[in-house]
Parts: C-alpha cells; sequence; structure tokens
C-alpha cells in the first residue's frame, strides 16, 4: 500500500478506485450507476490502450486499472460494516492496532446517536475508546451546522487541536477528524484553506472512517468522504451508548429530511429521507431492554415521517389518512379500506414533494415498540407537525409507557413567515392541530421550537409568535435568533435583512414570554404527585436524586430510603438509576420541579393507581 501510495503515476488510480470503493461501502446509488459506467468506460480503455497498461503493469507489479474496477464490482455484490476479503486493500490493511479515539460531541441528539455509531464500528476495526482527550490517538468532532454559533465553537476546537498535534509533533502524532453535518457543507475550507484535519466523514460515511484514517496516517495526506446516500441507515450497526449507566438511550429510526424549510440545511447534509426495517429497530430495543434500560427515545430529523418499505406486502398500498389531518401517515394495514386509497392532505397543510405511497407507518412502529417492555418509557423527537394523524395520537393514548408529551415545532405564529419557511401550514391549522391534540391527550405536554428574525419578519409578525405561545402556553420552547446558512432555499431566494440586535431583541422576548408561560404551568401542579425515573444524583447535591417526569421535566427530591409501594411498613431503600419514584411536587420553576418522595413503584403499578383515583372522584 505505501509503495503504491507513492507511485504518482498510479496515485490516480488508487484515488479513483477509493472513491467507487468508499460508495460501495455507503450504498450511494448515484455511485453504483457510476460504477457500472466506468467499468464500461474502463474496460474500453483497455482494449483501446494495452501497451500503455501493460507498462504501467510491468513498471510497478501492481494490480491494473480492470482488477481495480473489478474489485469495486466484487464489493458491490457483498456489502458489510468492513472490507471482508483478506486479499489486496482488505481489512487487516484498515484496522486501528488499538490506536486511541476520542470523540467530542455538539448539537443535537442526532449526533449524539451518530457518536455511538461511529463508536461501534471503530471498535469493530481494532480502534479503542481513549478515556481524555490528550491520550488519545486520533479526536473526533462530531459536528453541527445548523446555526452559525454552534459552527464558530467547532472552530475554536479545530484550532486547539491543531496546536495539539502541532506541539506533540512526530513522537506522538495525532490525527484529527471533523464528522457530521459541519462536515458535508464546508468540506473544501476545511481542507484546502484552513488546513485543520486530517479526515472529513459525513453522516453517511461513517463506515468508510476505518479506512480514511489509515490512508490518511499512510499517505499524510487529507482525506475526504462525504457522499450521501439513498439507502444508508446504519441498521446492522448496534451503536456502543455514550453512557452505558444511563436508564435512558436513543435509538435513531430514520435519517434525513425531504421537507424542504427554506432555512433549514439538513436535507443537503444528511440528505433525503429513508427509514430503518421496523424488525431492526425492535431488536435493537429489545438489547436496551435486556441491559436495563427504562427509557427510549425513538429519532429522527421528520420521525413521524417514518415509513418502512423493507418489506414486500407494503410496498404498492397508497396512504390513507384519517378525516382532518394530514400527508404521509400511519397505515392501518390490517384493514381493507386502507389498501388502495390515495393520500388525502388535509385543509391548510401541503408539502413539497408528492404523496407517497405504501410502508409501515409511525403509529405502528409507536404501537409495536410500546409492547417490547410496559416498564419502559418511550418518546419521540423531532417530529413535524403534518404527520400526526388521528391513529399516531390514539396510540399514544392507548399506551400508559407511550410519554403523553408533544414536540410540535411552530418556528413562528406569523403565516405569512411560516410561509416563506416553507412549512406548509398557517398559524390558524397549526392552532386547530393543537386544540385537536388537546382533546384526544387532556393532559399532554407541549413543547417547540421558535426562530426569531427570519427573512422578512415584521414587528407584527414576531407579536403574533409572542401571541401564539400565549395561547398554546408550552411546557418547554427552544428559541434561537435566525442565522442564515449556505445551500438553503432562504440563501438563494430570500434576504437576511433583519438587524442582529433586533434578532437578540425578539429572541430574548420569546425566551421571557416561554419562561412565564411554563412557570406559571408548573405551578399550578404544585401539590400533584409525579412518576419520576430516577437518572441519579442531582448536580448540585450529592444528598439529592434527579430525574424527570411524563413530560419531560425535570425534578429535584430528596435522596431518602423508601418504601416500595404504597403501604407502611414495607423495607426502605434507596432509589437508583432506572428505579420509578412517586413524587409529590412541593415547589416549582419555568424549568423543573422540587418535591417530596413517597415511595418506589413501577410504571403499571402509578397508572393502575390513577385509575382507581378518578373513578373514586367520578
Amino acid at each position: 500500500m505505501k509503495v503504491l501510495c507513492c507511485s504518482f503515476r498510479l496515485y490516480p488510480y488508487i484515488h479513483v478506485f477509493n472513491k467507487f470503493e468508499s460508495a460501495v461501502l455507503t450504498k450511494s446509488v448515484q455511485f453504483t450507476t457510476c460504477v457500472d459506467t466506468f467499468n464500461e468506460a474502463a474496460s474500453q480503455t483497455v482494449q483501446k490502450r494495452p501497451d500503455k497498461i501493460k507498462a504501467q503493469n510491468h513498471t510497478f507489479s501492481g494490480p491494473s486499472l480492470a482488477d481495480f474496477i473489478q474489485r469495486a464490482h466484487d464489493q458491490g455484490q457483498n456489502t458489510s460494516n468492513n472490507i471482508q476479503d483478506d486479499s489486496y486493500l482488505g481489512a487487516h490493511l484498515f484496522q486501528g492496532n488499538n490506536r486511541s479515539v476520542f470523540i467530542e460531541t455538539y448539537g443535537c441528539q442526532m449526533n449524539v446517536n451518530d457518536t455511538e455509531i461511529v463508536q461501534s464500528i471503530l471498535e469493530q476495526n481494532g480502534f479503542v475508546k481513549s478515556p481524555t482527550l490528550e491520550k488519545a490517538d486520533v479526536v473526533l468532532a462530531m459536528t453541527c451546522a445548523i446555526r452559525e454559533g454552534a459552527e464558530e465553537k467547532i472552530w475554536r476546537r479545530l484550532h486547539h487541536f491543531k496546536g495539539m498535534k502541532k506541539r506533540r509533533g512526530k513522537r506522538s502524532p495525532l490525527q484529527i477528524g471533523l464528522l457530521g453535518c459541519m462536515a458535508e457543507r464546508l468540506k473544501h475550507k476545511i481542507i484546502d484553506k484552513e488546513k485543520l484535519v486530517d479526515v472529513v466523514c459525513g453522516p453517511d460515511a461513517y463506515r468508510d472512517l476505518p479506512r480514511l484514517l489509515t490512508v490518511t496516517s499512510s499517505t499524510k495526506q487529507s482525506a475526504v468522504n462525504v457522499q450521501l446516500s439513498l439507502e444508508e441507515t446504519y441498521a446492522d450497526v448496534v451503536p456502543v451508548r455514550i453512557n452505558s449507566d444511563s436508564p435512558s438511550a436513543f435509538v435513531s429510526i430514520m435519517r434525513g429530511c425531504d421537507n424542504m424549510c427554506t432555512y433549514c440545511i439538513v436535507p443537503f447534509t444528511r440528505g433525503r429521507e429513508r427509514s430503518r426495517a421496523l424488525a431492526s429497530i425492535l431488536n435493537e430495543i429489545n438489547v436496551l431492554t435486556e441491559q436495563g434500560c427504562k427509557e427510549v427515545t425513538l429519532l429522527g430529523q421528520n420521525v413521524n415521517s417514518y415509513r418502512d418499505l423493507s418489506s414486500e406486502e407494503h410496498a404498492g398500498s397508497p396512504t390513507q389518512l384519517s378525516a382532518g389531518q394530514n400527508v404521509n401517515s400511519y397505515r392501518d394495514l390490517s384493514s381493507e379500506e386502507h389498501a388502495g386509497s390515495p393520500t388525502q392532505l388535509s385543509a391548510g397543510f401541503s408539502t413539497v414533494y408528492k404523496p407517497k405511497t405504501g410502508g409501515r407507518r409511525f403509529a405502528e412502529l409507536l404501537e409495536a415498540v410500546a409492547r417490547v417492555n410496559p416498564e419502559m418509557r418511550v418518546r419521540f423527537t423531532s417530529p413535524h407537525p403534518k404527520d400526526f394523524p388521528d391513529e399516531v395520537l390514539d396510540t399514544i393514548i392507548a399506551y400508559p409507557n407511550i410519554c403523553k408529551q408533544i414536540h410540535l415545532p411552530a418556528q413562528s405564529g406569523n403565516s405569512q413567515v411560516l410561509a416563506s419557511m416553507g412549512r406548509g401550514y398557517t398559524r390558524e391549522t397549526y392552532l386547530d392541530l393543537v386544540d385537536h391534540i388537546r382533546k384526544v391527550i387532556p393532559d399532554v405536554a407541549l413543547s417547540s421550537d421558535f426562530i426569531a428574525g427570519f427573512c422578512g419578519e415584521t414587528e407584527e409578525a414576531h407579536r403574533d409568535t409572542l401571541s401564539l405561545m400565549d395561547i398554546v402556553k408550552y411546557n418547554f420552547a427552544f428559541c434561537f435568533p435566525y442565522s442564515m446558512r449556505q445551500k438553503t432555499r432562504a440563501y438563494h431566494r430570500l434576504e437576511d435583512d433583519v438587524p442582529k440586535d433586533v434578532k437578540m431583541r425578539r429572541h430574548d422576548e420569546l425566551h421571557a414570554a416561554f419562561r412565564k408561560y411554563a412557570e406559571a404551568r408548573h405551578l399550578s401542579q404544585v401539590g400533584e404527585r409525579h412518576l419520576i425515573l430516577v437518572e441519579g444524583k442531582s448536580k448540585r447535591s450529592s444528598l439529592d436524586l434527579a430525574g424527570r417526569n411524563d413530560a419531560n421535566t425535570k425534578t429535584v427530591f430528596a435522596n431518602i430510603p423508601l418504601p416500595f409501594g404504597n403501604e407502611k411498613g414495607s423495607d426502605k431503600s434507596v432509589a437508583k438509576p432506572g428505579d420509578y419514584v412517586v413524587v409529590e411536587l412541593t415547589t416549582g420553576n419555568s424549568l423543573g420541579f422540587k418535591g417530596k418522595a413517597l415511595y418506589r413503584t413501577t410504571l403499571q403499578e402509578f397508572e393502575a393507581e390513577k385509575e382507581v383515583f378518578k373513578s373514586l372522584i367520578y
């Protein structure tokens, strides 16, 4: 490998082969087509220029171009986590040989899950996890490109890593890698201009990371793979949990997004929507249950548009939606009435893509996950408001272990701004959906996302968003000042015309409004008894425990011995992470509660007690 890489004349063929090899490993549809085309072209080249090909083979005694092409074709027949063949350029050349890796993660829960996937792939290929940054042979940054502030923080860290690398020198070489959304978006600037990293690897190319690290280590040149895929879901990769002691875990069920909101870069950094097979998701959750996990959060950029097409029996039937609801969602496959009906869009909702047909939908997945373990809480994020048919809401209300908490991103409370954002709904449609959800799930906890100062947002439009928050009174809200991202539709079609100081003022006003309404809602719940899943000791005091209720609100209470069950005289013991504790709320603020722990119990027993209590009242 070293001799070949040093050969200037053969290097272009190695480069071409590496591109095709990495594309096959990531199952790229576009590159598969390119391989076929290149195969034909290469064959013609060999026939037309046999003397030159022979000369190159004779000079370097290595494989010919045809060998490279044939190997790429063979790889396409048997794709897996790593290269299976032990022949030339086999998996034995891409092993980590116990090199230690430290991964820093920035951004959303999807990036946390991606970190666990990367760790698993690297460990399968001979790398080990480094306990600290200072002891690592390889440092990787899992990045986020959603907002400008996140990227600025990562740029500072990359300069810090480069300084570490320079100080360590050749005695203790350090490899630096950039992963995730920022890697795809800024690959040329990172490699060519700044020269800060050795490896750039996009969200769909993590399987190729062992090869990229080996190539750059051997050649001292930067290595890049940011090819997007139409198929990659990492369904066969068992993630290595970052915090194995936590009672909660994230499970990715789909990747990418088709919504094309004008402000959002996700479709350009993570590609088109594709969903994992339902069976593979259930297998992972079964493993988590065996490990003692008590809460799973289903993840996706548009999680409730999940559509499993892995089974042929679901491949050809159009989607039927419930009355008054919207776009591609759950289809009851056991009912003949859903077998041939076209997709129906509810009034006020629309999409930029054509209606999709077939597949096992989110409600079916949600129900299947809930049945794995009645004592395991189930959450999901991040959904889109358009994908909440009655089947999803009915499933949530039917299973006690599916949390009655829904993230419902609004982004704005003004219809004109929503139209500029490409959200596919109006203010009125959104509020109608909120009313409908609260009728089906009366005690639902709602959270949301808001963007302050989007292109063309006026003071009147901003006040509409404040009034929306006043009407809905969210349990929690994530508020961000708008930052324009390259590649997005807004970048090409709209003007970022709201001054930065105005954005920040509006952001502060949105944040203050959320906190006001959240505090009022939490104070109104003082005196109630909530079931808390213990996460561990409180960060502020080792004498207290902290956990979360069904609404995902943090609750702190004294760490004291507790009986099991609501009966006097039973043996007492201290609650541990993963235990359910009944807590009577004593105080509250915008961010959470403090309370008095009463007893340990199970989720099912607590729900049974609630039903008995309701029957006594009514």
